[in-house]
């Protein structure tokens, strides 16, 4: 597995092996043992997958406070999408900063987004399917949103984004009072 740190600290592309013939790949996305060597030690519960239909679908910026704050890791099975990282741990010398990675199914990378960061994509092909693991259940009472076009991030697509009316309403950063604190 190779692992690439960002400039978040936190936030890491982890690209694992792969191996091919005329069939097709395997690899290896999650291995606990691999990566707790590489002192990446979360425990996920849940696995998410969703598709998206239509090229420029943005779903993001979303988190989930504490309690159930939630690490995630984050790649791509069908498709393309451009994956985001936003900091916004009260206090942090990077907060409102962003980090952007191209996922998609050919190149297997993987986004890792860590508690206290806001997590959003734009799919870049149609019926574009995320996967993604989670350190913690969904909770409705701490799901929460900012909206995608107020923290500067180049998502670099035509026309009108295809939202749902959460994201929509979504509040802008300047506006946001996160629950998250920067623990230096």
């Amino acid at each position: 597995m190779q692992i690439e740190e960002t400039k978040l600290p936190g936030v890491k592309i982890l690209t694992p092996k792969r191996f091919g013939d005329d069939r097709g790949f395997f690899s290896e996305s999650w291995n606990r043992k691999v990566l707790a060597e590489q002192g990446i030690t979360l425990d996920f519960v849940q696995d998410n997958h969703s598709m998206s239909a239509q090229v420029g679908t943005i779903r993001g910026l979303h988190f989930q406070s504490p309690p159930a704050a939630q690490d995630k890791l984050v790649r791509c099975g069908q498709g393309a999408l451009f994956d985001v990282a936003v900091d916004i741990r009260k206090g942090s010398p990077t907060y409102g900063q962003w980090v952007g990675v191209e996922l998609t199914a050919e190149n297997g990378k993987q986004l890792l987004v860590p508690k206290g960061f806001l997590h959003g994509f734009v799919t870049r092909a149609p019926n574009t399917e995320i996967c993604y693991k989670c350190t913690d259940y969904y909770a409705p009472e701490c799901d929460g949103a900012v909206r995608w076009d107020s923290c500067g991030i180049a998502w670099e697509f035509d026309g009108d984004p295809v939202l749902s009316p959460k994201d929509a309403a979504a509040p802008a950063l300047a506006d946001f009072d996160s629950p998250f604190v920067w623990e230096g």
